[in-house]
């Protein structure tokens, strides 16, 4: 039986330069390849499961350290909002001549 294979040019060029190192016809060498693949169980697809994926181990919080090498702990977002807002306070007050008192 005749058929057309369609091949990357790459691909022709070396089952072309096994053939005839091998001292075989293109026809012979492509059939044998053919025969040996099919004798091989087809591997079945995997399930349509995406793979796992690596759980990274999670970096504990930074401490902060001062000049002196005395460290901080880490503080929660809320705990950091309410220190800016702290500070906010305290420059509109400066920038209005206010005290330090509280609302």
């Amino acid at each position: 039986m005749r058929t057309t294979l369609e091949l990357p040019d790459p691909l022709f060029r070396e089952v072309t330069v096994r053939a005839a190192q091998s001292g075989l016809e293109l026809k012979e060498l492509l059939t044998r390849y053919i025969e040996a693949g099919l004798k091989v169980p087809e591997v079945q697809p995997a399930p349509n499961v995406e793979p796992e994926k690596p759980r990274l181990k999670r970096a504990p919080l930074p401490t902060f350290r001062e000049p002196t090498g005395v460290s901080h702990r880490a503080y929660s977002n809320a705990e950091l909002q309410e220190i800016l807002d702290q500070e906010d306070l305290a420059q509109l007050r400066r920038a209005w001549g206010m005290t330090n008192e509280a609302p």
